[in-house]
């Protein structure tokens, strides 16, 4: 009879005293999702607690509503993201507009300045006989047109020069027209003789006006310039094909600039071009494209351009090493700086800033990049406003997110061998 009574007691008290063993689980709020570790946001629990990797505490996130939009599509399968102001301060997140502005774009290359060869006199001896004077002294010297450069004794020469002032008499002496004209073609062909020894037409008028031969020949200028090589001295034997001195005018110069290949589709010529060098850093000289090499170079892919150059001060100068630029008028388009851009594959994607740390992935196509920004040709808008840096940054935000949305979905998340 006590045991059961015993018995009675026993499951009164199973019935009526509180389960305390079992642990109540707080009710997680409406608005949170989940609780992650700030550390390591893979963890994933339905409850507040320690992060089992770092022993932290768990922060909540909050819900998000996400509303897709039309024909917009994110580089991770969701139409918008959400980094809150304040993370995107963290990590270094700036801004940019974008614009519709004039598309300017400059080609920039490095040239070396070279003679114009059509201005590039050099005297050869046409004759035998020997340098009597300079009237130069070295390379380098300045000279100006019609000034004399040397004088040349030649037997060959004198014998011309008096030959023709002979037939000059002659054929001043001559009594009838028939009398005069065999004198007449031998003048001629004195006078072609001498021209092919250097001596100018105005020489030879001289000659024929003071029926004075001389002694020697004197080589002129042809025109202002420099004296670029002087290779003989007063008394040396010349003999026919030596070289006796060189005038170069630079009043007009060359700059042989290279160019890439992907750039000679923008080259044409007559484009004006802005030259500078180190000399005159803060100077710049107008040229003007003048030759497209059409061969380029096997290994550097590169292709010499000519640019002359107007240079009546003679400051440009050949050697010297030239910076140049050529600036091009491309229109009127809707343009983003390119560090808005982020390639991935095949794709560019833009952030888009929709305000309230919402952030928006946006597909673009791109036209040419122009300096400092790009083209844009479709995905953008005018003044829409887009992450200007930080972008591989932000990314790493939106597929933090989307695997953590994964795991949420996923009831097998967690439980994983």
């Amino acid at each position: 009879m006590r045991s059961t009574a015993l018995l009675f007691i026993g499951l009164g008290l199973l019935l009526f005293t509180p389960a305390c063993s079992k642990s109540s689980k707080p009710d997680k709020p409406a608005n949170v999702d989940y609780y992650t570790c700030t550390m390591h946001p893979s963890v994933h629990s339905e409850v507040p607690g320690k992060c089992p990797i770092c022993g932290m505490d768990l922060v909540p996130v909050l819900k998000k509503q996400t509303s897709p939009t039309p024909n917009a599509e994110d580089a991770h399968g969701t139409a918008e993201i959400v980094v809150p102001v304040e993370r995107q301060q963290q990590i270094g997140v700036t801004y940019a507009t974008v614009e519709r502005r004039p598309l300017t774009h400059t080609l920039r290359a490095v040239g070396t300045v070279d003679t114009d060869r059509q201005r590039d006199w050099a005297f050869v001896a046409r004759v035998d006989g020997y340098v009597e004077k300079l009237f130069v002294t070295s390379a380098g010297q300045l000279v100006d047109k019609d000034a004399p450069l040397m004088s040349i004794y030649s037997p060959d020469l004198l014998t011309t020069a008096r030959e023709l002032v002979m037939l000059l008499q002659m054929r001043d002496d001559a009594k009838s027209k028939e009398a005069r004209e065999t004198p007449q073609r031998l003048i001629a062909a004195a006078e072609s003789r001498l021209r092919q020894w250097n001596v100018t037409d105005e020489q030879i008028a001289e000659l024929e006006t003071k029926r004075d031969p001389g002694r020697a020949t004197t080589l002129r200028s042809p025109f202002r310039g420099v004296v670029q090589q002087l290779p003989v001295q007063q008394g040396v034997n010349v003999k026919v094909g030596d070289r006796l001195i060189e005038i170069v005018d630079l009043s007009v110069v060359w700059v042989w600039a290279e160019f890439y290949e992907s750039e000679l589709s923008m080259l044409r010529t007559g484009q004006r071009v802005s030259v500078s060098t180190n000399a005159y850093p803060n100077e710049r000289f107008d040229g003007q494209v003048a030759l497209i090499d059409p061969f380029l170079d096997a290994t550097k892919r590169t292709a010499k351009v000519r640019i002359d150059i107007p240079n009546p001060e003679f400051k440009v100068r050949p050697g010297m090493y030239a910076n140049v630029e050529l600036g091009m008028k491309m229109g009127e388009g809707l343009t983003v700086p390119v560090g808005a851009i982020m390639p991935t594959g095949d794709r560019q994607i833009a952030f888009v800033d929709k305000g309230g740390g919402k952030i928006e992935p946006r597909l673009v196509q791109l036209g040419e990049k122009i300096g400092e920004r790009y083209e844009v040709k479709n995905g953008l808008s005018d003044g829409e406003r887009v992450i200007a840096s930080a972008n591989f940054l932000i990314d790493a935000e939106s597929q933090v997110q989307g695997a953590l949305k994964a795991l949420a979905t996923d009831p097998h998340a967690g439980h994983r061998p």
